[in-house]
């Protein structure tokens, strides 16, 4: 019933009795505040209670059963007195308002200040951002179900139990309704998990410590027992659920609502214009394919393939020039005047070879198998080799010398060269 002191940054303030404190929550919207958070420290010598006040602690104002069921447990449920206690509030979320309750005439002191760079946020936003895109992949891994499995088993115990007797419940309505009760419960102890981790941390560790260790090691043996998912439906399923978990620790991740929307809507359109974007490339690339400009390949002519080529070719060659000689504008006269053999010319023309037998003879003898010029350049290069075989071998004796860094005497060299 009476006014609560208002907090603001950097304030220090040192009282020593009952009051209570609230932070008002700047409405401006600033960029740079994206993973920011204000952190609130109240220590003293002596023990006090620490009670967050709210406005739902009023349980007449109930709309829904779940309302007022927390509520109650908001109420029953009270934080044991404590020297120290540490309250992080997120930038741009609901005002805070909390009650100190000292025990005895000790001064307390109330801190506030603003941490720019929460690294449980930003832990947060990145491995909701990791888990969307790589969730297909995960939903696969055998080690990445185990590990699920132990996470679902310890923050989700119900849930877990739940699927685990899942055989057991001979109705698919009946084991949805439980599902739905269940996840709603879970979801309420990991809100009150959440507001009192660092309570129950400080003043219950062994406790947590212990319900961690039990129940991570029966969900991991439950796990290996069931084995990893084999079915294409219960892989799509998963993979349903990972994207959904990245979704929500994007939006806990951030401190603006407004990016959050925005980061979840590019990550949702990311992933359904991979499809377009994959045929527009496809595309693409056939388009490429079809007008680039294919490069020259040169094929490189055989012995026989040069010999048949020249051949053909000679043989077209002359049937164009008979074609050309015979038609009309071929000055005929001129040409004959010009020419040492007419008749031979004309017998070319009327298809007679090019070349007579006498020159087919002669051309074989000279230059044919068995020929005067074969021979002579056969011979000659065999000479021309065995004169150079002596000066390559001494050439060759003389760098071994060199090599042994001795000097034979030799005097007779020149006589062999």
């Amino acid at each position: 019933g009476k006014n609560c002191s208002l907090l603001q940054e950097m304030d220090v303030i040192q009282k020593q009795d009952e009051n209570c404190y609230c932070y008002v929550q700047n409405r401006t919207i600033h960029l740079q505040y994206l993973w920011s958070t204000i952190q609130i420290k109240v220590n003293s010598r002596e023990r006090f209670r620490f009670e967050p006040i709210s406005e739902k602690n009023n349980c007449r104002n109930s709309e829904t059963v779940f309302e007022f069921v927390g509520c109650a447990v908001q109420i029953l449920w009270k934080p044991e007195t404590c020297t120290e206690t540490f309250l992080s509030i997120k930038q741009y979320g609901e005002d805070i308002c909390f009650k100190i309750q000292p025990f005895k005439i000790e001064p307390y002191v109330v801190r506030v200040k603003r941490e720019m760079l929460d690294g449980k946020l930003l832990f947060l936003f990145v491995a909701g951002i990791f888990l969307f895109h790589f969730a297909n992949s995960l939903s696969r891994s055998a080690k990445f179900f185990y590990l699920s499995g132990v996470i679902l088993g310890v923050i989700a115990l119900l849930v877990f139990v739940l699927l685990t007797l899942k055989r057991f419940i001979p109705r698919h309505s009946t084991f949805w309704i439980l599902m739905s009760g269940s996840w709603m419960v879970s979801l309420y102890f990991i809100y009150c998990l959440k507001e009192n981790i660092q309570w129950l941390w400080s003043e219950h560790k062994i406790y947590l410590l212990g319900y961690f260790l039990a129940v991570g090691i029966t969900s991991f043996a439950i796990s290996y027992q069931h084995g990893p998912l084999t079915t294409e439906l219960s892989i799509t399923l998963f993979t349903w659920t990972l994207q959904l978990t990245a979704f929500v620790l994007i939006y806990f991740g951030v401190t603006i609502p407004q990016v959050a929307y925005a980061v979840i809507a590019v990550s949702l359109c990311s992933k359904g214009l991979c499809y377009p974007l994959g045929a527009a490339c496809h595309i693409a690339r056939k388009m490429k394919h079809h007008f680039k400009s294919k490069k020259l390949v040169f094929k490189y002519l055989t012995e026989e393939e040069y010999r048949e080529q020249g051949e053909s070719e000679t043989i077209r060659a002359l049937e164009e020039l008979r074609s050309f000689c015979r038609s009309p504008d071929f000055p005929s006269w001129i040409a004959v005047s010009k020419l040492q053999a007419p008749h031979r010319f004309a017998a070319f023309v009327l298809g007679s070879p090019h070349v007579s037998a006498a020159e087919t003879k002669a051309h074989d003898e000279q230059y044919g198998i068995g020929s005067f010029f074969l021979e002579e350049q056969l011979f000659e290069t065999r000479a021309q080799f065995e004169q150079d075989e002596p000066a390559n071998s001494v050439h060759e004796e003389d760098e071994n010398e060199n090599e042994m860094h001795t000097q034979i005497p030799f005097p007779y060299a020149t006589e062999l060269l």
